[in-house]
């Protein structure tokens, strides 16, 4: 089965100032502009390629931060059916995990992984999708279950 994909690496969205901080309002607004594309042409699923980013000694973002970016991405239209993977080479602040977690909360599907195969896998595999939507947790009783139900109530 075919898939699209959008691959985003971090020099599309990731924004510095002068003093070259890292300037979230700015990366906020050229993810925005990302993400009206990808809803434009319907495309559900993406990556965010972060392994060009090296961690520095101090967190580039801040919990609040995060916070602001999940609630950025829920302004933006994703939704449950969206599926978006962080692909990080290293992540001494915790800062992917945390953000994919946060988002999981939400009932969104992101994972964050550090080998690209294992995030194309699973951002691909449309049986892990219907599982993450809660269709695998509906529970057929047999007619064998049933009979002995019935006839424990009979006593």
């Amino acid at each position: 089965m075919p898939l699209e994909l959008q691959l985003i690496r971090a020099g599309e969205f990731v924004r510095v100032n002068a003093e070259g901080d890292f300037d979230l309002e700015t990366s906020k607004l050229a993810l925005a502009k990302i993400a009206r594309a990808c809803r434009k042409r319907k495309v559900e699923r993406a990556m965010l390629d972060l392994r060009e980013l090296h961690p520095l000694p101090q967190p580039r973002l801040t919990r609040s931060d995060l916070i602001a970016l999940v609630n950025t991405f829920h302004a933006l239209g994703f939704s449950k059916r969206h599926r978006l993977a962080l692909l990080y080479s290293r992540d001494p602040h915790g800062r992917a995990r945390l953000f994919s977690w946060i988002t999981s909360m939400h009932g969104w599907q992101v994972r964050s992984f550090t080998n690209f195969e294992e995030a194309m896998f699973w951002i691909s595999d449309e049986q892990n999708e219907a599982e993450e939507r809660g269709y695998h947790k509906t529970v057929y009783l047999g007619k064998r279950q049933s009979e002995s139900a019935r006839r424990r109530l009979r006593l």
